[in-house]
């Protein structure tokens, strides 16, 4: 893990729309995302400054993997009426923000998978201070460019 890859940002509370998977983790989360997606470019949500998010809500260590719950979710504006066009699978709610470590990992498969296996411990081990919050994904046009996206662990400040 480099040191140039990583940064602190304190993520700026927002409004979302969503789309909760509940089962194991894994395929199905790819499907909730592509779900989302489409609904959001009907909506013309998908611009180059759009902001999507991929939250697990549970530790499958600790959850049922039938239980497991992982949002997929896209920023959305205050003024943005959900409730004027409903849509069966999305929801809305709010991200609450905070401190985070971002780091910008590979957007394949096996880059977030290796992240979520190899860097979590690693800074657990190193005694960071993680928050309790959800370790979200991030994704921005502008790196999905690239082939990057960015897993973002909360922390507290010391």
């Amino acid at each position: 893990m480099e040191k140039k890859n990583m940064c602190l940002e304190q993520l700026a509370p927002v409004r979302i729309a969503y789309v909760r998977q509940t089962g194991p983790y894994g395929p199905s989360n790819i499907q909730a995302m592509e779900s989302l997606k489409q609904w959001a470019a009907q909506k013309e949500l998908l611009k180059e400054d759009a902001v999507l998010y991929g939250i697990p809500q549970d530790d499958p260590v600790s959850t049922l993997p039938e239980h497991c719950r992982y949002d997929a979710c896209i920023v959305i504006r205050d003024d943005f009426n959900l409730e004027k066009e409903p849509h069966l699978n999305i929801s809305s709610g709010s991200f609450p923000g905070g401190d985070y470590l971002i780091i910008t990992i590979p957007h394949t498969a096996e880059g977030i998978q290796r992240a979520w296996n190899e860097i979590i411990p690693q800074l657990q081990l190193q005694d960071d201070r993680m928050d309790t919050k959800p370790v979200i994904e991030r994704y921005r046009p502008q790196l999905l460019a690239q082939h990057l996206c960015e897993l973002c662990i909360p922390v507290t400040r010391h």
